[in-house]
């Protein structure tokens, strides 16, 4: 199953919705049938749940954009069950910068709140008693429809600013440390308080309500991805792709058979390879590719191979290298110098480089 359904793009951003949101849907039908909902209880929450979404969007554009005016670029935003995600080509170093661009998510969704606020009598429908609340929000009407997006879009904000990664709030907290101290230090400080915040939202999870759990995991789990990225950015700050290379490595010509590949795997511990013709690169083969092409050992290298790969350069920055690999589905890469193959690199290597350059630098 194909992971993402694309939906085109905005200022040259792919947007993108996860197979899964499919479940968003189901789920909200069948909660709504299982309370005796209607047609148009149905309709109404699936239209709010979009509007939600579409706010999210626009929230994560504002991280984008932001980010594009400071010169890095974003890939795509991929629509989740969740939230929203933009995939920034890379997070600024600069803590003003950093700041600015996270700071513009919540932004905009505190904008939209203030539009709704001046459109929809808000002061009106806060000073009804709980009775009358009920009765006037129970209608599935416009106005009721842009008063739970107004209260959606607060929550977002509050929501966003908990200091803890992978929230707004944790890179806020990040970015106005850093103005005092290193960039590790403060990620460090920055993801224990979020990891703190996570044990709280678990002891209130087993107390009250257990979707409190799956968000303490998710909080947990971002503070320490992104504690451990900045810690081994840090490692690779000044080093290049030279100093990390494979240099022992097989190639495979477009006539080799697949077979012949099989062979070298078992015989070594090589599973990605470079296709060269007369010293030109033709394509990758991948590990997936030729296991799911085994049975078919007696095809050729060229009908199998990858063509759309790309390479880098034996003077790259090895931070450069870490982002492409964590931001592409193969991490395998030839390696170029003067326009000659010298090497393969893969993230394997790279994360042997992270294990053992503390110790020599020691």
């Amino acid at each position: 199953m194909k992971a993402n359904l694309n939906l085109g793009s905005v200022f040259g951003i792919k947007i993108k919705v996860h197979w899964t949101f499919i479940f968003l849907i189901i789920w909200i039908i069948f909660s709504e049938l299982k309370r005796g909902g209607n047609t148009d209880s149905i309709l109404f929450n699936i239209a709010l749940v979009l509007a939600v979404f579409a706010c999210v969007v626009m929230h994560e554009l504002g991280h984008a954009l932001t980010a594009k005016y400071f010169g890095i670029e974003t890939k795509k935003i991929t629509l989740l069950p969740v939230g929203g995600m933009a995939s920034l080509e890379r997070i600024p170093e600069s803590p003003k910068q950093e700041l600015l661009v996270t700071l513009a998510g919540p932004l905009v969704n505190i904008i939209i709140a203030l539009g709704l606020y001046f459109i929809i009598p808000v002061q009106e429908l806060m000073h009804l008693n709980f009775t009358e609340t009920f009765e006037t929000l129970s209608s599935f009407s416009i106005q009721n429809f842009l008063f739970y997006l107004y209260i959606i879009n607060i929550a977002i904000v509050v929501f966003n600013i908990i200091p803890a990664f992978p929230m707004d709030g944790g890179r806020i907290l990040r970015a106005l440390l850093a103005i005092k101290m290193t960039r590790v230090k403060a990620t460090q400080i920055a993801s224990t308080i979020g990891q703190f915040i996570a044990v709280l939202f678990l002891l209130i999870g087993l107390l009250y309500n257990p979707f409190l759990i799956f968000i303490a995991l998710v909080i947990f789990l971002g503070a320490y991805g992104e504690n451990q990225m900045v810690q081994h950015m840090a490692i690779l700050k000044g080093h290049t792709v030279k100093e990390s290379l494979i240099t022992n490595f097989t190639t495979f010509g477009p006539n080799d058979t697949v077979k012949d590949v099989i062979e070298v795997i078992i015989s070594g511990t090589e599973n990605n390879f470079v296709v060269l013709e007369k010293d030109t690169i033709k394509g990758l083969l991948y590990y997936q590719d030729i296991i799911e092409n085994a049975k078919n050992d007696s095809f050729l290298v060229k009908d199998i191979m990858n063509t759309s790969f790309k390479t880098v350069n034996s003077n790259d920055d090895l931070n450069k290298l870490y982002q492409l690999i964590h931001s592409q589905k193969n991490s395998f890469f030839p390696v170029i110098e003067n326009d000659k193959l010298i090497g393969v690199i893969d993230s394997v290597n790279l994360n042997e480089f992270i294990l053992f350059q503390p110790k020599l630098d020691y």
